[in-house]
């Protein structure tokens, strides 16, 4: 029996695990979980899979939850409860779905005890990918993608060898707005901004993919991933979002990782590597699809995406900053106090601001810092200067 820690099991992607966990139940059991601030579905999370550990948001979440679970459970909080959940010794595997900067601790925490994660939290390895990548090569940590783009590439690169390959494809929607006119795009409302065309997603990823810094936050993450130079990591758009990512190969064939868009193939695939399971979750039709898109990424559509190579190039604490001025800009935007264009504007202000102050991100506390550093500069960045 596989035991699995998951954070952020309240979101989707730990929802989605736990259909997994249903579907395979004599191989998968939950050892802890970590959550937010949903404690209702949390306590029928508890109820249902008995966790032996189990982490809230803060301290004055326990009492809520215990009243709500009626166990004896041990139950931890905030980021030292999300760590301890997530290095549990029982834990086989730990699920990372932390949205944010928050992530970082407990991913951290899990490779020093040389678990393997599978990791869904984008923002840990854009912020701090060398420090992870060292703690779990020094370790014996395992870092496995369960983002659909990375666990496709992962997938794939299993045709050859490393110096085999020539690049890597992500793929990408394009979004809400791919055919949107740009005049129109300081329009855009916080309802038209989420309603993505193919995936069903929490509101700040949902954000990312509009703006496309989503794509630009996977090439650097799967630049730590895969050891690979973000200029051998291309994107190409692709509304149907069913060829989740591809790898050329130096004699030009391409591998392609198609499924149907459930998150739970990723996640079946995380948590079994490297065996593969059958499973009765829904099959991809192939004749009715009857055609795949693909298009290069128009840069006046998208500049998020330049911003993430820019800042992959550069390296050091550059991505943490990029990636801690979005978080902001999107919250600032969902809060209605930045138009949709302007966004990307504020996350190039702070860049613009951290230009001359680059440094190397040795630790978790560097990368936290740094993080802590762009906030307060996106905060203060006043909202007309943004427009």
């Amino acid at each position: 029996m596989k035991r699995i820690s998951i954070l952020g099991s309240t979101g989707s992607i730990g929802r989605s695990t736990l259909d997994v966990v249903d579907a395979f139940g004599d191989e998968l059991s939950v050892a802890g979980l970590a959550a937010g601030g949903n404690l209702d579905l949390l306590a029928e999370q508890v109820r249902r899979y008995r966790p032996e550990l189990v982490s809230v948001r803060s301290e004055r979440d326990i009492e809520p939850l215990r009243a709500r679970i009626g166990s004896d459970i041990e139950i931890v909080h905030g980021a030292e409860g999300a760590s301890a959940v997530a290095s549990l010794d029982s834990a086989d595997c730990v699920i990372a779905a932390i949205v944010g900067a928050a992530g970082i601790p407990p991913v951290h925490a899990a490779l020093m005890r040389g678990k393997r994660v599978a990791i869904a939290n984008k923002e840990v390895l854009v912020a701090a990918g060398d420090v992870m990548t060292r703690a779990a090569r020094e370790h014996g940590g395992e870092i496995l993608p369960v983002d659909s783009e990375h666990n496709a590439v992962h997938q794939a690169l299993r045709s050859g060898t490393e110096r085999e390959v020539a690049r890597i494809i992500l793929t990408a929607s394009g979004g809400p707005f791919l055919r949107r006119e740009l005049s129109t795009f300081g329009d855009i409302s916080i309802d038209a901004a989420l309603a993505h065309p193919t995936w069903k997603m929490g509101n700040k990823i949902s954000i990312d993919s509009a703006t496309m810094m989503n794509k630009g936050l996977e090439v650097i993450e799967a630049h730590h991933l895969f050891a690979t130079h973000v200029d051998r990591i291309d994107i190409l758009i692709h509304p149907q979002s069913i060829v989740h990512s591809m790898v050329e190969y130096i004699d030009g064939s391409i591998i392609a990782q198609l499924s149907a868009t459930d998150m739970k193939f990723p996640i079946q695939y995380a948590l079994f590597y490297p065996d593969r399971r059958e499973s009765s979750f829904a099959r991809l039709d192939l004749a009715k699809i009857r055609s795949l898109e693909f298009q290069p990424v128009d840069p006046q559509r998208f500049p998020a995406v330049a911003l993430a190579y820019a800042a992959s190039r550069e390296g050091g604490s550059m991505p943490a900053v990029l990636n801690a001025a979005n978080e902001i800009a999107v919250e600032r935007f969902l809060a209605g106090e930045l138009p949709f264009n302007g966004i990307v504007e504020l996350v190039s202000r702070v860049l613009d601001r951290h230009a001359g102050n680059v440094a190397p991100i040795d630790s978790v506390g560097d990368a936290l810092a740094w993080d802590g550093w762009a906030r307060n500069e996106a905060r203060g960045i006043d909202v007309a200067v943004a427009r």
